[in-house]
């Protein structure tokens, strides 16, 4: 079975980017900015932003965490949002999330320009998303299909099984699977699903990500079948998959590992669309 490292593909990608933004820092451009924006003091929240911020200076983008008190409204952090979207030396800004309750999800990322949304979630870039155009792409399906590339999986012609039907994950996953670059035939599974194990047992590729621990276990997938598990959950013994690692390891050709697949790509994913859209502000890229 092969162990898909994410944690090594991603410092990688990483390793690549700071070499372009110092070569064009040396030419005398400004440093690649980007602002992270977290609302609360919600333990995980902030352990993500941290990381986001060790990232960034290690790939030589100037990055800001914009720390708002729980209890801040939609009006203030709105107003936030207007205020990075006019600066000419912020080219990213991803608002963290969950947020607090009261504060509405889609409409804070609605209000990220098009082209400084980083974490590809605004309605304009899943729109292009599903058009098959050029655009600012969800991290976290861009990172897992980088990662299959990396190790050198082609899903082409191939049966994808998506496990979630999220926004952030799911769906923007099986609508890029689908697209000739990938080229798979893709089913997406969720709660209504009537037969989930007959579905998985059918993937040659399955993508998990349903924030269940070990919902799925190794009866559910077929010999050399390439499981990418994406969901993260905290349980009393630490962290976890919605795979069941141990047994189902023994039954597919290739796995990603939970922490250390999924998690990084993200977060090369997120630097990634931050120096293309810095690039593409200076007019490096057309």
């Amino acid at each position: 079975m092969i162990l898909m490292d994410g944690k090594a593909a991603a410092a990688g990608i990483r390793q690549e980017l700071a070499t372009l933004v110092r070569m064009e820092v040396a030419r005398g451009m400004r440093a690649p900015g980007l602002a992270v924006v977290l609302v609360g003091d919600d333990p995980a929240s902030q352990i993500y932003v941290r990381n986001k911020q060790k990232a960034c200076a290690e790939a030589g983008i100037h990055s800001e965490a914009h720390i708002l008190p729980r209890g801040t409204g939609q009006k203030e952090l709105l107003h936030l949002l207007d205020t990075l979207n006019a600066r000419t030396d912020i080219d990213g800004i991803l608002v963290q999330l969950p947020l607090p309750v009261g504060l509405d999800a889609a409409v804070c990322t609605g209000a990220i320009a098009p082209d400084k949304d980083v974490d590809g979630f605004h309605p304009v870039n899943m729109g292009k998303l599903a058009l098959g155009l050029p655009c600012l792409k969800p991290c976290t399906p861009a990172g897992v299909l980088r990662l299959l590339s990396i190790y050198g999986f082609n899903p082409a012609g191939k049966k994808a099984v998506v496990v979630g039907r999220s926004n952030i994950v799911g769906m923007p996953l099986a609508l890029l699977l689908a697209q000739k670059q990938f080229n798979a035939t893709v089913t997406i599974c969720h709660s209504g699903t009537a037969d989930l194990k007959r579905e998985c047992l059918a993937a040659d590729y399955l993508f998990l990500a349903m924030g269940r621990p070990r919902a799925i276990g190794a009866d559910m997938i077929h010999e050399g079948c390439i499981v990418v598990d994406i969901g993260i959950n905290r349980t009393p013994g630490g962290l976890c998959g919605d795979a069941d690692f141990e047994a189902m390891s023994r039954k597919a050709a290739a796995m990603t590992p939970v922490p250390g697949g999924a998690g990084p790509m993200t977060i090369a994913m997120l630097l990634e669309n931050t120096v293309f859209s810095w690039r593409q502000r200076l007019g490096l890229v057309s």
